[in-house]
């Protein structure tokens, strides 16, 4: 293996191991919860603990659709803005979680195959400088930023469930 493989294999690694840990916090959080005690809201949001596992699913599953084809691959499944941070009728907590596993399997075998430094221009939305274009890399670090951001938010929502914390 040459030196080049051995720094690119590294950088996977660490890329992988990352999400993982970040997701395993998220996981971690909604561990013995009830299906009602996921969907409730315990702040003035909308947000739920079931809604920010179906939130960072949808997302991560949605950036990696854009690091293999672009924003119209990105954009080909339509987002749900309201329903995607609350749980519906029939929802469970199991089948969100389960859910969540297939995008992390999925993502974990794109991130074992995909060229970190290819590029897509970004979608046309307000929050996007116009004509700039992410790597795979570049992605990857935001899927692991929003993952680590909404295990914060998860961990405050089950401290006002039942005062357990994820950490600390």
């Amino acid at each position: 293996m040459s030196t080049l493989d051995q720094v690119t294999t590294s950088e996977r690694a660490d890329l992988v191991q990352t999400l993982r840990r970040h997701r395993g916090f998220l996981r971690q959080t909604v561990a013995g919860i009830t299906d009602e005690q996921a969907a409730a809201r315990t702040t003035v949001s909308e947000l739920c603990l079931g809604g920010l596992i179906k939130h960072v699913a949808g997302t991560e599953e949605s950036w990696m659709r854009f690091a293999v084809g672009g924003a119209d691959a990105m954009q080909s499944v339509p987002v749900d803005w309201e329903g995607q941070f609350r749980m519906r009728e029939g929802e469970t907590l199991a089948g969100l979680l389960d859910d969540y596993a297939r995008v992390a399997a999925r993502t974990d075998e794109l991130v074992a195959t995909l060229d970190l430094d290819s590029a897509h221009p970004l979608p046309v939305a307000p929050w996007f400088e116009p004509g700039a274009s992410w790597s795979v890399r570049r992605v990857l670090l935001h899927v692991i930023a929003e993952t680590a951001q909404h295990a914060g938010h998860a961990d405050i929502l089950r401290e006002a469930i039942d005062g357990a914390k994820t950490m600390g």
